[in-house]
């Protein structure tokens, strides 16, 4: 896929949120959540990412916090998307049609919105005993950037984020990623972004969850080079950077490996 010429694109400037979140309490965490950005917010931004589950926490409690695609926290969501007037991105336990799901919502300002519902669930967790799986892959726009959506496990499979083409500039993976783990994370992000000559965006929270699991953070935007842009272990944290699309194209045009991938297609 050839790539749209760069002088069209301008930087997309990004907002990670890596925080604490309350243990089973959605309550709570909206109105922490809602006034901590109030506070940390000093400057236009394009996107803000929330982390994996960032109402609940990673809770096997689907019956008892699960929402419908109309309830408090889409809300919550379209409110503040407005409010900021950027896209606002995390992922929350939904109920459709007799299921449950960890489904990533993408908000515009305009208070549409897409969707993805996490494809790898966590079977050491129990995760796939609760949830169901999603099926497709989820590439959205914005302003210009072609984006990949991810959530926290899909890390762990190549196949499913393979870059075919350049069909997407950035991976985002929003996570609740343990910290006894995070050596992998660690190593995974710079990896998918080498080998997808695309950005990678990691979005992990911090603090115990209510199982006493530890979360390290360790949120981070690689670039297509493996150069690290933000990284931040161990504390909450609230921050803007930039990324560079001209950057991207000249990677590209400089090393083109992806010509030379294998094609294949996962069924």
């Amino acid at each position: 896929m050839e790539q749209p010429n760069y002088l069209n694109i301008s930087n997309l400037k990004i907002t990670i949120f890596q925080a604490y979140l309350f243990w089973e309490n959605t309550d709570k965490n909206l109105q922490n959540l809602g006034l901590r950005l109030s506070m940390g917010i000093k400057e236009k931004t394009d996107l803000i990412i929330l982390p994996e589950m960032f109402n609940t926490g990673f809770s096997m409690n689907a019956e008892g916090l699960a929402e419908e695609m109309n309830g408090k926290t889409m809300q919550w969501m379209q409110d503040t998307a407005r409010k900021y007037d950027c896209v606002v991105t995390g992922s929350l336990i939904i109920r459709e049609d007799g299921h449950f799901y960890n489904r990533m919502i993408w908000m515009l300002p305009d208070g549409t919105y897409s969707t993805y519902d996490k494809r790898h669930l966590f079977g050491l967790g129990g995760e796939d005993k609760v949830y169901t799986a999603g099926k497709d892959k989820v590439t959205v726009d914005l302003r210009g950037w072609k984006i990949r959506l991810g959530i926290c496990y899909d890390l762990r499979f190549p196949v499913w984020l393979r870059n075919q083409d350049n069909e997407y500039d950035l991976l985002l993976l929003i996570a609740s990623w343990p910290d006894k783990r995070s050596a992998h994370w660690n190593a995974l992000i710079p990896a998918r972004a080498i080998e997808n000559q695309s950005y990678v965006i990691g979005a992990n929270r911090v603090g115990h969850d209510g199982k006493e699991v530890y979360h390290s953070g360790h949120s981070q935007c690689i670039d297509p080079m493996g150069k690290t842009i933000y990284y931040k272990p161990e504390d909450e944290d609230l921050y803007t950077f930039s990324i560079n699309y001209e950057e991207l194209v000249r990677t590209r045009r400089s090393f083109p490996f992806l010509k030379d991938a294998d094609q294949f297609e996962l069924k």
